[in-house]
């Protein structure tokens, strides 16, 4: 593994390194509670996660701003407000057809950064006449639900009055539940085979976090492990909690649709042989890598999506397979393109970095094809705009 010297990382200021060195000492000391070894997904989760000094619970700028800079990654509620209008035109047809008949409709969005996305969607639904009844948040940080509250609050009071932060996920929710980027940073299993038999991939300490492999025990991960026929020495992502995620969003919903947007594949094209290193990656002040035991609670971690255990995950609890296509396609046909219309292209100031951010949104290049779209469905027919062209289903 390659050591940060040789990623020629930037080197964290003092206050990080404090705050890495806490975190480390906390992970160590489960390690040594365990046995002296623990799974990945234990890791990560105690990385990302951990109260106040974990990388999203922790003080420290995580999404960068298209026009600031900073932060590790850029999302793209943050590179433009085109794509929560456009998202708002999918929004909008969900509210509209499932409120009525004494039932009410409101949003919920998991996991919500900085709550940019949440801001610009309520006003575009206000302008288009079809504001939720409520705008739920599911927000695990402490940290980013304060930053979500500040973003919030510069909105109309009459918006700003809609916005609800959750503990857990409602009962009997009716209408639109949505993800930008949720799925990718759920904790995973690193599980492989070897000419010996299938291994799990874990962390042991000695003078510094290192990988351990250890036979995989029998159960569900052996179980799914087994089910694609993979290759000798491949190593690949298992993630549990997503699937336990979408089968607690498809009891939570009674009417309406779950659309998670994020970068991933269908089954066939995960588990391609020549991925035989995974899919794990690191986001360090924008320098992407593949080490997730260094800068620990100072780096995002994240595993692309498999899109395929997602469907069926839901499909196993009577949700339907609602649409399925990458970002460009999705947008594309919620009508980006006839929102980027409405500036004159004289008008370079004004038009000039919404074409540079729809072709950071659309183009293959960028986040076009990599993102990809998926739609489950509950009690709702109608087909839905994004996904009238580009359909992947078949993929899945």
């Amino acid at each position: 593994m390659a050591s940060t010297l040789q990623l020629n990382l930037p080197i964290p200021d003092s206050l990080a390194q404090d705050r890495s060195k806490q975190l480390s000492q906390l992970i160590q000391q489960k390690i040594e509670q365990t046995g002296g070894w623990i799974d990945f997904a234990t890791f990560m989760h105690m990385a990302l996660y951990t109260p106040a000094i974990g990388y999203y619970s922790g003080g420290a700028l995580k999404f960068a701003d298209n026009q600031k800079g900073g932060g590790d990654f850029v999302t793209a509620p943050q590179i433009s407000p085109l794509f929560a209008r456009t998202l708002a035109k999918q929004a909008a047809q969900v509210l509209s057809e499932t409120k009525g008949g004494g039932l009410v409709s409101s949003i919920l969005e998991l996991g919500a950064g900085t709550g940019k996305l949440a801001a610009d969607l309520l006003l575009e639904l206000q302008f288009l006449q079809q504001l939720p009844q409520h705008y739920y948040i599911l927000e695990v940080s402490g940290y980013l639900r304060q930053i979500q509250l500040e973003t919030i609050r510069k909105l109309p009071s009459e918006l700003c009055a809609r916005v609800v932060w959750l503990d857990s996920l409602p009962n009997d929710f009716v209408g639109f539940i949505f993800g930008n980027e949720v799925l990718d940073s759920i904790s995973v299993h690193l599980v492989g085979t070897t000419q010996q038999g299938l291994i799990e991939r874990g962390v042991t300490f000695n003078e510094g976090f290192v990988w351990q492999d250890k036979p995989l025990a029998a159960g569900k991960l052996q179980d799914e492990v087994s089910t694609h026929s993979l290759p000798i020495d491949y190593l690949t992502e298992s993630c549990p909690a997503a699937i336990a995620l979408i089968k607690s969003l498809a009891s939570s919903l009674k009417k309406g649709v779950i659309l998670m947007i994020d970068y991933g594949f269908g089954a066939a094209e995960y588990y391609h042989p020549q991925r035989n290193t995974g899919t794990l990656m690191c986001h360090y002040q924008h320098y992407a890598h593949s080490n997730p035991l260094i800068y620990v609670g100072l780096q995002d971690i994240t595993a692309h999506v498999n899109f395929t255990a997602i469907t069926a995950a839901g499909v196993s609890l009577d949700l339907s397979l609602a649409g399925y296509c990458n970002q460009a396609s999705f947008l594309m046909s919620c009508g980006l393109l006839e929102i980027l219309s409405e500036t004159s292209p004289n008008n370079i100031a004004a038009y000039a970095p919404l074409a540079a951010a729809t072709h950071k949104l659309l183009s293959p290049a960028e986040m076009g094809e990599l993102f990809k779209v998926i739609a489950l469905s509950k009690d709702f027919d109608s087909p839905l705009i994004g996904f009238k062209s580009g359909d992947k289903a078949h993929m899945l």
